[in-house]
């Protein structure tokens, strides 16, 4: 294998940089309806991947066979449903509550194998699932004690987490057939106008938001988007799919650090105490994981 033209550790880590900030930038832009900042978020990229797709990927489109198709509109529906419960999530709980339940999807996609796959997990796998879980419960029952409202949050993350797990069991078979960029644009182009359905049918305003939240919009579509899970997905190139998976549980970290920063969020103890857990699950996780998966948490290119 050729030497890679800049360090993929470094890549992971920019990456993980700008994946963090997903959670902060939605929280900013926090006047507009969670719908509403997902259906730009995907808009935005679709826009911005179009020349690329109109150069190099238009002839993949006759390629895609009527199954693909089926499952492409069913991922990027998922997809859909993710961003609204994660975004909507923000508006109730903090940003480290939200993003470290989000994070369990891995245990949720490695549930879907069990049960659609026959997928067989081994006893350190069952074991790091119920740390991690644990982890949920701690952070969830420490929020309710501070608010009812918190809790509610916290289970339209975990929802989240449940839809994007749907997106990647649906879309891993296109996905297979598909190259990254062409089935990346059409799931996204999916969601796109599934939110636009659904801010129609909610009459969600499109315009009438302020400058700075169209910057926001868009910093939405570059920065955890092409910054982070695009630079991902070059990683895998030079680095093990356990790697870039260790590398992303620490997403958590990062975007509550940048909520104390930026937001001015402070971390409750039960918060530290069941993030810390579910974070050691995740890592025993994908350890035990790392050699029989089928769904990966690398594959969160759309996700965060």
């Amino acid at each position: 294998m050729r030497i890679p033209p800049f360090n993929p550790y470094i890549a992971v880590v920019i990456g993980v940089i700008s994946v963090s900030t997903s959670a902060i930038l939605v929280k900013l832009a926090g006047n507009a309806p969670a719908a509403i900042i997902a259906n730009y978020r995907l808009l935005f990229a679709v826009l911005l991947m179009l020349p690329i797709i109109l150069s190099k990927y238009r002839h993949e489109f006759r390629l895609i066979n009527k199954k693909d198709w089926i499952l492409s509109i069913f991922a990027g529906v998922f997809l859909a449903l993710h961003f609204i419960l994660w975004f909507e999530s923000l508006n109730y709980t903090s940003v480290a509550s939200s993003v470290v339940l989000v994070t369990l999807q891995p245990i949720f996609a490695f549930l879907g194998t069990y049960f659609f796959f026959q997928e067989r997990f081994s006893s350190g796998a069952v074991i790091s699932m119920v740390i991690a879980l644990f982890g949920s419960v701690v952070i969830s029952w420490g929020d309710f004690q501070i608010s009812g409202v918190a809790l509610f949050g916290n289970m339209l993350a975990l929802l989240g987490a449940i839809a994007v797990t749907a997106y990647f069991l649906f879309g891993q078979q296109a996905r297979k057939r598909l190259s990254l960029m062409t089935y990346t644009f059409v799931v996204y182009g999916i969601s796109s106008i599934t939110l636009i359905l659904y801010n129609l049918v909610l009459q969600n305003p499109f315009f009438g938001y302020p400058a700075d939240h169209w910057w926001l919009f868009l910093a939405l579509a570059i920065i955890p988007t092409f910054f982070g899970h695009t630079l991902f997905n070059w990683a895998l190139k030079w680095l093990s799919t356990s790697t870039i998976s260790m590398g992303i549980v620490f997403e958590p970290i990062g975007a509550t650090v940048l909520a104390y920063f930026i937001l001015g969020e402070i971390v409750t103890w039960t918060q530290l105490l069941g993030g810390s857990i579910v974070i050691f699950g995740l890592f025993l996780f994908i350890m035990s994981t790392s050699r029989k998966s089928r769904v990966t948490i690398s594959q969160k290119a759309p996700r965060n």
